[in-house]
């Protein structure tokens, strides 16, 4: 398993049921945080791409909650104290928060795409960097401090990577997934899809690797 950075956020309890998670984001799916579209409707948009695409439930579980480490942030710090941290370059490591709390609760046919979303993005820039130019002003912060492109010794170890494929088509979601006023069906939609996953999961109580 790979240990978490050194200035990554203290472990939330893991979540123990759909509802609770469906729970923050009503309480804070409405936060844009760094983005032009609010948390709700970017995870909404990017499940829905998902769908469009034939993804299995799972990934499109993954979708639709692969940013639920900001929401963590949010609840945590509330919105000043977590937009403070990213303006002051900081990376809150959203991505293996967001993992972790959904790790007990869903298999890791969803919890890996999440956790690796982010250094997809990485290694998307570093294998086309045409695609670094269609990043949101968001993406395009953030790229700089989770580290910037892979070096290729760097991508060809995430391309070998379990789980690495469904890290980069969700990747490809998510950056599509920021359409301001895009009509998409809402989170209770998503319910029966979480439930079924999560009913079906065999409990996976770390951390995925």
């Amino acid at each position: 398993m790979t240990p978490p950075p050194a200035d990554a956020p203290p472990h939330r309890a893991p979540a123990e049921s759909v509802d609770e998670v469906l729970a923050l984001y009503e309480r804070w799916g409405h936060d844009h945080y760094d983005e032009v579209v609010s948390q709700v409707d970017h995870a909404t948009q990017t499940a829905a791409l998902a769908v469009r695409d034939g993804a299995p439930d799972e990934l499109v579980a993954a979708a639709l909650l692969h940013d639920v480490g900001h929401l963590l942030d949010l609840d945590a710090a509330g919105p000043a104290g977590a937009r403070s941290a990213l303006a002051g370059g900081g990376d809150l490591h959203h991505e293996a928060s967001g993992a972790r709390y959904l790790a007990a609760l869903f298999p890791p046919a969803v919890t890996r795409p999440v956790a690796l979303h982010v250094v997809a993005k990485r290694y998307r820039c570093a294998v086309d960097p045409a695609y670094l130019d269609g990043l949101s002003d968001g993406s395009r912060a953030s790229l700089a401090v989770q580290g910037g492109p892979f070096d290729p010794d760097q991508a060809d170890a995430f391309a070998a990577r379990p789980g690495a494929p469904e890290a980069i088509a969700l990747r490809g979601w998510d950056d599509e997934g920021k359409v301001d006023g895009l009509a998409t069906p809402g989170l209770a939609h998503y319910r029966p899809l979480l439930e079924r996953v999560a009913n079906g999961a065999t409990p996976n109580r770390s951390a995925p690797a």
